[in-house]
């Protein structure tokens, strides 16, 4: 009974604070998430008209720049004709690929006296070091110009390990470097494709390959993550690179000419984005960019919802800590066109580094479901239904195969906002972990080959240790919502409601990826 005038307190502090403050917030929000929306419905649109028009129109990149068999020009000269090509291929404890992304590099075609292989390995773990170094020895035994360069600290992590790397005596007889992560594999005619853009186009400055994911059916996870980046390579850098000869490079399957990387002043690790930041910069002096959609490179895809976490974080992160850095520096720029300078500042970094991720979480995850307990403030139909309903089917057709996954896709991507958010408010604000820095755990064949089947399948029974309080929470609130939907409201938003407050839970139980033993 004494519980009963408590609950009547906080039922009359309710009605005191709506109506003066929590609707009129709440109709601010929705009219900023409306315009947000916008905002995001209308790149979304303007790129896929781009693509079509690209695809129509036949602008495949050997028609729009020069492209032709480098050497054949001078076959008197020999190997003297090819350019000197450094391979980068930085590493941090990855016992479970080292073997692959070196044996890639080093069977790389090439004249064997015009490529250098750099294995720049900053691991911690003595054994795995021995092993890298073994590795590359054998290498080395069967006549692959192979160097294994080590640091005493890894200050900078990727950036200052590749910073590092072009110190050495050996890298000024180079002229371009391609860099390839751990996990890559590039096929050996990579070289062949990439380098004659570089060759016979000099004001190019950089070539980028696609990614091919090796392990995308492993997992409803990685399925997720292909639709995601199938949409960024099919999409967002065909765009980039058909219009403005400008997209944020990969930091990895790309080849640089070493000049302009120099006069864009070289690897910096003031973000944890140091390849978009590269980018950026070579940009601003004038330097163009060309994106390969048929030259793809295998890689692996984070299987693993912790490492999957912490990508995210620095994906989101980076970039809008570097759009603080440097949105003046590109508004002041006198090198590149007004038109450019949009597109970087509006396009590239407003919309679809810092709007696309605050838009997701806030506006479907939160303002929404809060017009469900305030039902003076209604939504139109058109900004939560058809512009996401649209965006979302725009997404899907960058990867085809997995159309039928997309309402899976929706759910998990408005999950994986929460963390995109958040780092980017991170970014922006420069805070907490604004410059943390965690390598994606890669798994390889190996581990996987020796995990039988029964056991993978306990693990994923063992979600009690897994607890993750964010998703939890947010699985609550919606579940409040929609319970509050189906018992006063008449928009029947709880149908939405449940399906997304039920993806939370699963995230947050951790019953999400594939699970290895420590």
């Amino acid at each position: 009974m004494s519980t009963l005038p408590g609950v009547w307190q906080i039922a009359a502090a309710w009605e005191q604070v709506r109506g003066p403050v929590i609707v009129p917030l709440l109709r601010a929000s929705v009219l900023l998430c409306l315009a947000m929306s916008a905002m995001l419905f209308a790149e979304k649109v303007y790129m896929a008209v781009v693509v079509l028009a690209v695809r129509l129109l036949g602008r495949r990149p050997e028609r729009q720049w020069k492209w032709e068999p480098v050497g054949e020009d001078d076959p008197e000269l020999g190997s003297a004709a090819y350019p000197m090509v450094l391979v980068q291929i930085p590493m941090y404890n990855e016992r479970e690929v080292y073997q692959l992304s070196i044996g890639a590099a080093c069977g790389l075609s090439w004249p064997s006296d015009r490529i250098v292989v750099q294995v720049l390995d900053d691991s911690t773990d003595p054994v795995i070091k021995e092993l890298v170094q073994v590795e590359c020895r054998r290498w080395a035994r069967k006549g692959v110009n192979i160097k294994y360069e080590i640091r005493d600290n890894r200050r900078g992590y990727k950036a200052g390990a590749l910073k590092e790397g072009m110190k050495h005596g050996y890298v000024k007889d180079c002229d371009l470097v391609a860099i390839f992560d751990a996990d890559f594999q590039p096929e050996p005619d990579f070289l062949w494709r990439a380098v004659p853009f570089l060759v016979h186009n000099p004001d190019i400055a950089l070539v980028q390959a696609r990614w091919k994911f090796v392990n995308a059916d492993e997992c409803l996870m990685t399925r997720m993550q292909e639709m995601s980046l199938d949409y960024h390579f099919r999409v967002e850098q065909e765009v980039g690179s058909s219009t403005y000869a400008f997209f944020g490079f990969n930091g990895t399957a790309g080849v640089w000419r070493i000049s302009a990387l120099n006069e864009a002043g070289g690897w910096k690790d003031r973000t944890t984005v140091e390849d978009m930041d590269l980018a950026v910069r070579a940009s601003l002096k004038g330097w163009k960019f060309v994106y390969l959609g048929d030259l793809k490179v295998k890689n692996e895809l984070p299987s693993t919802f912790k490492a999957f976490r912490y990508q995210q974080h620095r994906w989101s992160c980076g970039p809008a800590n570097l759009f603080r850095k440097m949105v003046m520096e590109i508004i002041r720029n006198k090198k590149v066109t007004l038109w450019k300078k949009i597109h970087v500042v509006y396009s590239f970094f407003l919309v679809r580094k810092v709007v696309a991720h605050i838009v997701t979480f806030v506006f479907y995850c939160l303002v929404i479901p809060a017009t469900v307990l305030v039902p003076e403030v209604e939504v139109p139909k058109w900004g939560c239904v058809y512009i996401p309903t649209i965006i979302t089917l725009l997404n899907a057709v960058g990867t085809p195969r997995s159309v039928h996954l997309v309402v899976f896709w929706v759910l998990f991507e408005n999950v994986m906002s929460l963390h995109r958010a958040k780092a980017t408010f991170i970014g922006l604000l420069e805070a907490g972990t604004v410059n943390e820095w965690v390598v994606t755990e890669k798994l390889g064949d190996t581990l996987k080959a020796k995990m039988p089947s029964k056991a993978l399948k306990k693990l994923r029974m063992r979600i009690g240790e897994r607890l993750h309080l964010w998703e939890l929470g947010v699985a609550a609130y919606l579940f409040l919502c929609g319970c509050y939907d189906i018992s006063f409201g008449n928009n029947r938003y709880f149908i939405f409601l449940f399906m997304q407050s039920i993806a939370f839970f699963i995230v947050g139980v951790g019953y999400v990826g594939t699970f290895v033993a420590q």
